[in-house]
């Protein structure tokens, strides 16, 4: 008996098992509920303002809506509509042409900036931060300043032209040819500093070792340059030219202050053209489908470039 009972005793489980297994739930549950403390007040404001607008303009699309009345069903009216509107036409056109002037010139100028600003100079600080201080200064600030410095009759640039022999500057944004170039420049002007410190952040990674050993094989600036340099920064490049691309489509602050789309239609970009549509004209369907397009273009867009940047890394 006193074997059976022995035997009996050692094969029963130890009493504390089941208290460390209930405090280890505790534990995983209380680790869940600390983690979604920290998520759910992001996710209800980004449900809130962004998910729940996106789903609501999707929907609004295919309806006519003037807030007013109660939304009735439209089907593909709206599209159909938007691909006769000459405005849209016109609001299309515009927006690529910003992006092929903004993407480019931003991504060239603001490398080159953290090209000459990565070098260990004394003061060198003061010029960072002095490029980075626009993209973080009032934008309405910027763009009145602009519209002074891009004055046809009395700006400061007109007559500096004037005075290096052009007799007939451009009249910038208050010329149809010159006022999309003029909130390019503006533009760019803005948003090279935030994009020299993603490079800049770039370049300080790449392993000093890699330029070491290109030297070792006699290659020069130049050739360290597109041999070292611009591989190693195929992943910030990447980042600074999808950053590029959804800015350049979506822009509507800038040219709402400093043109508000003119003269006449030559600044008009489809955010403006759906602010226009929707919140002046009280058509928000039609807007919302204007929205979607916009949204599929930019979609398009940024799927081509990680396509591409797959085939790259291949």
């Amino acid at each position: 008996m006193t074997t059976i009972t022995e035997r009996r005793d050692s094969a029963a489980p130890p009493s504390g098992a089941p208290a460390r297994r209930t405090a280890s739930r505790r534990m995983r549950r209380r680790s869940i509920l600390v983690g979604w403390s920290f998520i759910l007040p992001n996710f209800l404001g980004f449900a809130l303002f962004t998910l729940i607008p996106v789903i609501a303009a999707f929907v609004l699309a295919f309806m006519h809506w003037d807030a007013y009345n109660p939304p009735t069903w439209a089907g593909f009216s709206n599209f159909v509509r938007l691909f006769g509107d000459d405005n849209f036409h016109v609001a299309l056109s515009n927006t690529l042409l910003f992006a092929l002037g903004h993407v480019p010139l931003t991504l060239a100028i603001s490398l080159g900036l953290a090209l000459l600003l990565n070098q260990k100079l004394r003061g060198i600080a003061f010029f960072r931060v002095a490029i980075f201080f626009p993209y973080i200064t009032s934008l309405v600030a910027i763009a009145i300043v602009w519209n002074m410095l891009f004055d046809p009759t009395s700006g400061p640039i007109n007559q500096f032209l004037h005075l290096i022999g052009i007799a007939n500057p451009p009249g910038w944004t208050a010329s149809t040819a010159w006022s999309l170039p003029a909130v390019i420049i503006t533009a760019v002007w803005r948003d090279m500093g935030y994009y020299m410190v993603l490079f800049l952040a770039g370049l300080q990674a790449i392993p000093q070792e890699y330029y070491e050993a290109a030297s070792v094989d006699g290659a020069g600036r130049w050739r360290q340059f597109w041999n070292v340099t611009l591989p190693s920064l195929r992943p910030t490049t990447f980042l600074v030219l999808v950053l590029l691309s959804v800015s350049s489509f979506k822009v509507f602050d800038l040219i709402f202050v400093m043109t508000q789309g003119g003269p006449g239609r030559a600044t008009l970009v489809l955010s403006q053209l759906i602010y226009q549509d929707g919140i002046i004209n009280g058509q928000f369907g039609y807007s919302s489908a204007i929205s979607l397009v916009l949204f599929v273009i930019v979609l398009i867009v940024t799927v081509f470039q990680f396509r591409i940047q797959q085939r790259r890394e291949r």
